[in-house]
């Protein structure tokens, strides 16, 4: 499993509707992806523009090829782009170890 993980900066006061039009995009177009596990969105405590996209891939290719070269990923976009102050920081992760 890969976890994905998008580092996103929104406009001031634009958090509630970021968050529904997140969730409806994260609800409608991700599960179509192929490979696509599931996601957590977790929103900053010090700073309530900044959001932490987690999503889980079966591969990292499922992500970088299969979903970002479809016409998802630009559904995708085209519901959440325009709350961005920038373009997401994206990075991808391995599991390594785990705790309790």
């Amino acid at each position: 499993m890969i976890l994905e993980v998008a580092d996103i900066q929104i406009e001031p006061g634009r958090q509630a509707d970021f968050e529904a039009a997140a969730h409806h995009g994260l609800s409608t177009v991700f599960p179509k992806a192929k490979g696509f596990q599931g996601y957590e969105v977790r929103q900053s405590i010090e700073s309530s523009e900044r959001y932490l996209l987690l999503l889980r891939w079966d591969t990292l290719e499922d992500h970088t090829v299969g979903f970002r070269q479809s016409p998802g990923f630009a559904e995708w976009r085209a519901i959440v782009a325009s709350y961005f102050v920038k373009a997401p920081f994206v990075e991808h992760f391995s599991l390594c170890c785990v705790g309790e």
